[in-house]
């Protein structure tokens, strides 16, 4: 019996438990301070402490083709169907390395079914859409379903995020330092989406932050939701307790069923910052 090998990359933020559970591949990303490269379990609690005192933003990544060839070399030969779920091509070229390394897996004979998918999202965004095709699978649905079933998801996929400090939209050169400067004075907090192109764009600009944290959550609202079946997720970079309150306070006016919690790893801690919260669904 064929089956199908989910694969992903870190940038996808999913709970090592669900990712052992499910069987699902994980190909990383790498984060560069300077030089040195960062091992991709280091202690997040350190990497933003560090990421703080530098004066410049570390550098990520993405995994080269071979990477992934070699990947998928390692599933090939199992009887598998590889099916690749990939963070945002609008802001990685992780998408495009994983269709390189299809076109190469075919040239060495392949013949089972592979297909490489552009998640136009990030982080938990792009672990909902893994998670929900990995229970998809385990469930007994064919690679053509399941593939079918992501194509369908990605537009109707949310991902909202709330950034705390300006710090790394500054640093990253996304905002200049007198803007910056002043918004940061006027307690000025990013509102921020996944658009449909897969780009990450500034929504809203709100003072405060809990006025925004109440902005995140209503947003959530103007959606309907199938709550036996959806998953929401939040995920947080180095403020867990802050997180936690956001899901309770999502739980009490949406009451999904299945939940994702999560730290963001150093892909996305890049770019968010210390204090930032992540609502998918």
């Amino acid at each position: 019996m064929t089956t199908i090998k989910i694969i992903t990359d870190s940038s996808c933020d999913l709970p090592k438990m669900i990712v052992d559970e499910l069987g699902i591949s994980i190909v990383p990303l790498s984060v560069h301070f300077g030089e040195e490269c960062m091992s991709p379990h280091m202690d997040l609690c350190d990497f933003y402490a560090r990421m703080k005192t530098e004066s410049v933003l570390p550098k990520t990544s993405s995994p080269s083709p071979q990477h992934f060839l070699s990947n998928y070399s390692d599933k090939a030969g199992r009887d598998q169907d590889i099916l690749v779920i990939c963070l945002s091509s609008a802001i990685s070229s992780t998408y495009h390395h994983a269709l390189m390394a299809k076109e190469l897996l075919l040239e060495e004979g392949y013949q089972g079914s592979i297909e490489v998918i552009d998640s136009k999202t990030a982080s938990l965004g792009l672990g909902v859409l893994v998670y929900k095709a990995a229970k998809l699978a385990a469930a007994g649905a064919s690679f053509e379903q399941v593939a079918s079933a992501v194509h369908g998801w990605i537009p109707r996929t949310g991902t909202l995020f709330f950034l705390d400090t300006l710090d790394n939209v500054i640093k990253g050169g996304r905002l200049d330092r007198v803007r910056g400067a002043v918004a940061s004075v006027l307690n000025i907090k990013l509102l921020m989406k996944a658009s449909e192109e897969g780009s990450i764009e500034v929504t809203e600009k709100i003072r405060g932050t809990q006025q925004a944290l109440k902005r995140l959550i209503a947003k959530v609202g103007e959606k309907h939701h199938d709550y036996e079946h959806d998953v929401i997720a939040v995920a947080h970079s180095n403020c867990e307790e802050r997180a936690r309150e956001v899901l309770h306070q999502l739980l009490e006016k949406h009451p999904f069923r299945r939940v994702l919690f999560a730290n963001m790893g150093t892909v996305i801690g890049t770019y968010a910052g210390e204090g930032g919260v992540l609502i998918a669904y």
